[in-house]
C-alpha cells in the first residue's frame, strides 16, 4: 500500500535526488526517498535478535563475578604487560 506525502527538501538535496533518477539508479523522486527511509529505519532500529542477545549478555554480567576497580586496573595491567612480553616489547 501507498501512501501520498509531501515533504519539503534543499535545493542540493532535490538536485542530487534528480541526478539518481537521470542516472537511472532510482525510477522516480519517490524510489529515491522511500530508499532513504529503509537506510534509516535500518540505521536506527535494532532487530529483536541483537537485543534478545544484548539482554543476555548483560543478565550474564550482572549474576557474574564482581570485582573492584582496584582489581580491574590490576588485571588490565598484568594482561597488557603479558602482551608486551609475549611480543617482545
Amino acid at each position: 500500500m501507498s501512501v501520498k506525502a509531501s515533504i519539503s527538501m534543499t535545493d542540493q538535496q532535490d538536485a542530487f535526488a534528480r541526478k539518481l533518477v537521470e542516472e537511472g539508479h532510482y525510477e522516480n523522486l519517490s524510489e529515491v526517498v522511500q530508499h532513504g527511509l529503509e537506510l534509516l529505519r535500518a540505521e536506527t532500529e535494532w532487530p529483536e535478535e541483537d537485543i534478545e542477545d544484548l539482554k543476555k549478555l548483560l543478565n550474564e554480567r550482572m549474576n557474574g563475578e564482581f570485582i573492584t576497580m582496584e582489581e580491574s586496573e590490576r588485571r588490565i595491567d598484568a594482561m597488557i604487560e603479558a602482551n608486551r612480553k609475549a611480543y617482545g616489547l
